[in-house]
């Protein structure tokens, strides 16, 4: 299956978990998406805790991504820049519109669906399970410079050159036909 980090310079591990997402199971409701009219979906950005990060570590960016949305280019779910280097975390629901659960300094950029916040699953009924990668990247510079409005993508070219490490949880998430 696709890794979205496979073209990617090789980079260190350290550790993200979630009261909200587990490693290898299926998303709750609440993180799917009531904004793509998935019945129950909350569009609640999943709690995330991390430690082990390099100590040089100046910021950290957060990406959700589906490498298996069926667009030939994969779906930006959520996008955080310029996180503090001294935040360990981000409380569940950080993500929503006013993003004021985010630590200062820190901003969401516009996701695949061009909304500055977190939104939910929302896989195509019947297209089968997708993975959400949620990638939690310790950087070497406090801010990386992207505008506001700047995409996931532009985002993720930005930082390919100063991630120190990676942490990574994939859920699934599948609607039936």
């Amino acid at each position: 299956m696709n890794d979205p980090f496979a073209r990617l310079p090789e980079a260190a591990t350290f550790t993200v978990t979630s009261t909200t997402v587990t490693d290898d199971t299926m998303l709750g409701v609440a993180q799917m998406s009531g904004i793509f009219g998935v019945p129950g979906g909350k569009d609640v950005s999943p709690q995330l805790s991390w430690t082990g990060a390099p100590e040089d570590t100046k910021s950290y960016a957060v990406t959700v991504y589906d490498p298996d949305a069926p667009t030939g280019s994969g779906f930006w779910h959520w996008a955080v820049a310029d996180i503090p280097a001294t935040a360990t975390g981000l409380p569940e629901g950080a993500g929503d519109d006013s993003g004021t659960g985010l630590p200062d300094g820190a901003f969401q950029l516009p996701n695949d669906a061009r909304l500055a916040r977190f939104i939910g699953a929302a896989p195509p009924a019947g297209h089968g399970p997708h993975r959400y990668v949620i990638a939690v990247h310790a950087l070497d510079v406090e801010s990386i410079g992207v505008a506001a409005d700047a995409t996931p993508a532009v985002l993720g070219f930005t930082i390919a050159s100063h991630i120190l490490a990676r942490a990574v949880l994939t859920a699934t998430a599948e609607i039936p036909a």
